[in-house]
């Protein structure tokens, strides 16, 4: 029997690593990766398809008119989505999508998908993600301060999510998190179908013994 695949969100604090940990997931063991679109511009060496889907905002809007994306929203003056169809045909086909989207978005994806997967990645504390914010050197201290003020914001929903993993060290993070994808797939509630052709196998056996 075929099995649908899983629908993975990983969220995480600005700093914790959860860019680093999705690209290692793809990389190292062939996880789908939800591709956003968006209307911004793109930056030098970004290719549509690849790193997003450029859209227009005309082309945005029929996207979410037609519901086309499963979560989007407007930041400052561009707006990002999830486009639906890659995700249903990818987990049609039996393969396992990752969505990298923030907290706001993750539950929108559970209203729509109950049997999503929701993993959110956290440094060990406070102290340890400022430290990563500053070591970056790409912003200032008002930028990292802006930062830390968002993931407490963030922090207050991580009791949504399904688990919790820190990052302390990057390749521990990323076998956890694909140890805790493979968990999650044994689940009773995710192998109902195979449980009732199992059974129905063992009754048509009986009966042609019988």
């Amino acid at each position: 029997m075929e099995k649908k695949g899983q629908l993975i969100v990983i969220s995480g604090f600005s700093g914790a690593g959860k860019g680093t940990v999705v690209k290692e997931l793809v990389s190292k063991y062939g996880y789908s990766l939800s591709i956003s679109a968006t209307t911004r511009a793109p930056r030098p060496g970004e290719v549509d398809g690849k790193d997003y889907y450029f859209k227009t905002e005309a082309e945005f809007r029929n996207l979410i008119d037609y519901n086309g994306l499963i979560e989007w929203a407007q930041y400052v003056d561009n707006f990002y989505g999830t486009p639906r169809k890659f995700v249903e045909d990818e987990l049609a086909a039996g393969r396992d999508v990752i969505l990298e989207i923030e907290v706001q978005g993750a539950t929108i994806i559970r209203k729509q998908y109950p049997d999503a997967m929701l993993l959110f990645i956290t440094t060990k504390d406070v102290a340890t993600l400022r430290e990563r914010l500053s070591g970056r050197g790409s912003e200032t201290e008002e930028q990292v301060r802006k930062r830390l003020q968002r993931a407490a914001e963030e922090s207050a929903m991580i009791d949504t999510y399904d688990y919790i993993i820190i990052n302390d060290d990057l390749n521990t993070c990323i076998d956890t998190v694909h140890s805790v994808i493979l968990g999650g797939k044994c689940k009773r509630e995710r192998n109902v179908e195979f449980i009732k052709a199992l059974q129905a196998d063992f009754s048509d056996e009986e009966e042609s013994n019988s």
